[in-house]
């Protein structure tokens, strides 16, 4: 999708929209978004009542997954689920899709919990990130992700599953699914695709097991369920920069009263522009990139000169994006940071527990 139309679309779905004109295109969409709402639920009764069939894999699946387009934090929250599990002695596989890679749709090993075998480029971003900081991990792309796990059993037997953004991917069985939900906005405008930003009806919370709600402001407390299910806040925090030249990492009072330009190619990156501001950061400029952008020389070109035009000192950016910048201009390389996220549970017994119930 064009930038200038996936940046109205969001707005429009998402509600920040509401003149005239955009209400009229609403309008339009609307029978649309119904159509597809109640394709979705026949679908998902298919799967309920055995029509239409689900796989099953020998070794534990935990999903991953929300329910709306992008943006909830899901990349963080399957780091925290690998780590928990390898710190248990379990060998730990993620199986991912592989979406924006130029090898998606084929079946392939990204790593082997040693060695990773493709760059980001090959096999999509968040493949890759979790591959890169989580060390042990096993990480296997495919469309068809019961393949992957078919693979992956038979040339690493792993002892655990963990479906990427797989809430929507009923065709495998999962032991543990985990939904999560923006705690500001956990179900968008209300309306599912084109006409706003769910992937399906939210009724379907009720087929998960466990609902996280994530970026919960401080202090955020919940009554412990969400529509009948057990649910727990959790909020994502920048704590340090990792600097693009792999030098030490570089506390935030380090970059404080420095001009900085941010730039991110994720669903949300206003979202993201906002934690750096409420970190005490002095953004000059923001750059916003389609989601799981690909970055060439147009897009490097539009960086620096932004950086020259603004007086920027430093150039900030998130670790989803970090890992595609092999090609930066060298100028740029030794003042480019990127956020280092942590995401913390308020009661993350909660999670530990589902988890511990698997084995």
């Amino acid at each position: 999708m064009n930038r200038s139309y996936q940046t109205y679309w969001r707005e429009l779905a998402s509600g920040v929209r509401t003149g005239t004109a955009d209400s009229l295109v609403l309008l339009l969409l609307a029978p649309l978004a119904r159509l597809y709402s109640i394709v979705l639920q026949l679908r998902a009764l298919m799967f309920t009542f055995g029509i239409l069939k689900k796989r099953r894999l020998s070794r534990p699946v935990v999903s991953v997954g929300n329910l709306t387009v992008g943006g909830t934090g899901k990349t963080p929250v399957t780091a925290f689920i690998a780590r928990y599990l390898l710190a248990q002695g379990l060998k730990v596989a993620v199986l991912s899709r592989g979406y924006g890679g130029a090898l998606e749709g084929q079946t392939l090993i990204v790593s082997d919990g040693s060695t990773i075998m493709m760059s980001a480029r090959e096999c999509g971003d968040e493949p890759y990130l979790l591959a890169t900081t989580v060390p042990g991990l096993i990480v296997v792309i495919g469309t068809d992700r019961y393949a992957a796990g078919l693979m992956a059993l038979q040339q690493l037997e792993p002892d655990v599953f963990i479906l990427d953004d797989g809430f929507q991917h009923q065709r495998l069985h999962r032991d543990l699914n985990i939904l999560l939900l923006d705690f500001s906005h956990p179900f968008g405008s209300g309306l599912t695709i084109p006409a706003g930003l769910l992937r399906e009806p939210s009724a379907a919370v009720r087929r998960a097991d466990l609902v996280i709600f994530t970026r919960s402001p401080e202090g955020a407390t919940i009554s412990g369920t969400a529509q009948g299910t057990p649910a727990c806040v959790s909020s994502h925090t920048i704590i340090d920069f990792l600097p693009l030249d792999e030098g030490a990492p570089v506390p935030l009072s380090r970059c404080l009263g420095h001009n900085m330009l941010a730039f991110a190619g994720i669903a949300d990156p206003d979202s993201f522009f906002e934690g750096l501001r409420a970190k005490g950061l002095n953004l000059v400029h923001t750059i916003n990139f389609p989601d799981h952008v690909t970055y060439t020389q147009e897009q490097y070109e539009q960086i620096s000169r932004a950086m020259r035009e603004k007086g920027a000192e430093f150039l900030v950016t998130t670790e989803k994006d970090g890992v595609k910048l092999m090609g930066f201009p060298q100028e740029w390389v030794g003042q480019t940071l990127l956020a280092r996220l942590e995401i913390t549970f308020e009661k993350p017994d909660i999670v530990h527990k589902k988890l511990d119930e698997l084995f």
